[in-house]
């Protein structure tokens, strides 16, 4: 297994890279992999959750809707908290840790499903377990990247970053779909377990150092404000997290109804959605290796309106869409323009909030915005799967397109947003606010 992956490692060395490319860095090349091989898993669950509990549980639009709600639910809860205890703590061991408990909740579904108890309060728990996972060692898998890589490089990051998971949803789908067929979903999501697993032996490789050292006067309480009034203080981040929680909750009135709508309104079989999902890769690869570009010529403020509004021609084209052909072919475009909006979107915003924030705050800050922009996903998750059980599966769809759109033409008219043409700086003078620990700088890229 090590010599396999010292040659995967060692990748670079067969392509023609830029000298300061930073795939030639062999730690962020680690982390890289990482999340490549945690993305080709997440594939499976993708397809295979909803499917589970759409076509063997018999899961009505609600249900769908509640399901969603439940992932969503604990960002709610535990962001604001996780974020103070991030900031005393390493980040890297709970983003190991996240990824093998990620695995075992994964692993639970076909455990409960061979046993014969897999119901959708079952499935309620799994995802309300995936997304505590998410809220605490999603935000630590975003931090570990502030201290791998320098800060006027964060676009490029995360445009990186978005290109593994690309890649995985270029192959992942199609053979998710099949591999549904074969084995079934539950079973299927074994695959995923195995990966996860994968991703947290690669990890362990991460070089990063980091010593935490709490202050003696440490508060939770007070340090838990600093936090939030630092984004309040912070009119782009402000403005990020209104704009981003918007299109989330459009994001998510679409996700509910996507399955349902593929399975009995175009009558798709497992694996013609995994074929269809081929296009939501395409289209992040796509946004993945053009995105900094495009960031770079009109800046990453304005290229969030533009994606935005991208999304939202998607859903609103597959709302009118037929039942027949040309309804298949607007369902994967929409995959595709979703691509790449999602990625456009959050390559950008990431590169933005973490740019604007001090190191010791990082945390909080992370944890603090991912509260925001997820407090209206789990009312656009409900709205949504209300409006395809009450009104009808085009509904839902065209609520999310045409609010998509009114949301970009607002976003272009925030000139916090738009006049951001390049990466800003953090405020010096906030630096210690709240600071919890020092952060020793890693060594100079180490090429590799």
């Amino acid at each position: 297994m090590e010599s396999v992956l010292k040659r995967m490692l060692s990748w670079s060395e067969l392509f023609k890279l830029d000298a300061d490319d930073l795939l030639r860095d062999a730690t962020y090349r680690r982390l890289w992999l990482s999340i490549l091989v945690s993305s080709l898993g997440g594939q499976v669950t993708m397809l295979a959750l909803p499917l589970t509990a759409a076509v063997l549980l018999h899961a009505t639009p609600t249900q769908m809707g509640l399901l969603t709600a439940m992932e969503i639910a604990p960002f709610v809860l535990f962001s604001l908290p996780s974020g103070v205890w991030l900031d005393r703590v390493r980040k890297l061991p709970v983003y190991v840790a996240g990824e093998v408990a990620l695995a075992l909740t994964v692993a639970s579904v076909p455990l409960a499903w061979v046993l014969g108890v897999l119901t959708m309060p079952w499935m309620y728990f799994v995802a309300f377990a995936l997304g505590t996972v998410f809220t605490i060692a999603g935000s630590a898998s975003q931090i570990v990247l502030t201290q791998v890589v320098p800060r006027d490089r964060l676009v490029e990051a995360h445009a990186k970053n978005a290109l593994a998971g690309s890649g995985a949803e270029v192959v992942g789908p199609g053979l998710a779909g099949l591999l549904i067929r074969l084995v079934g979903a539950p079973v299927a999501l074994l695959v995923d377990a195995a990966m996860l697993l994968w991703s947290a032996w690669i990890l362990r490789g991460v070089r990063v150092t980091e010593r935490r050292e709490p202050r003696a006067d440490a508060h939770f309480w007070r340090d838990l404000r600093a936090g939030l009034e630092f984004v309040a203080g912070t009119r782009l981040l402000v403005a990020l997290a209104a704009v981003v929680g918007c299109w989330q909750m459009f994001h998510q009135a679409a996700m509910v109804v996507n399955i349902l709508f593929a399975t009995r309104a175009l009558g798709l079989s497992e694996q013609q959605i995994g074929g269809c999902f081929v296009a939501l890769g395409v289209g992040t690869v796509l946004a993945s290796a053009l995105g900094n570009r495009l960031s770079r010529r009109i800046g990453p403020g304005p290229s969030m309106p533009l994606a935005i509004g991208v999304c939202g021609a998607g859903w609103l084209l597959l709302a009118v869409a037929p039942t027949n052909a040309w309804g298949v072919a607007a369902f994967a475009f929409m995959l595709f323009a979703f691509g790449i909006g999602a990625v456009l979107i959050f390559i950008n915003f990431l590169a933005m909030r973490q740019a604007v924030t001090p190191e010791p705050l990082l945390g909080r800050m992370t944890s603090t915005m991912r509260w925001l922009i997820l407090l209206p996903a789990g009312p656009g998750a409900l709205i949504g799967g209300w409006l395809g059980e009450h009104v009808g599966l085009r509904a839902a769809l065209a609520f999310s397109g045409l609010g998509a759109l009114a949301l970009a033409g607002v976003a272009v008219g925030l000139g916090t947003i738009r006049q951001v043409r390049v990466l800003p700086k953090p405020d010096g003078a906030l630096s210690e606010l709240g600071s919890e620990a020092t952060l020793h700088a890693p060594p100079a890229l180490e090429r590799g």
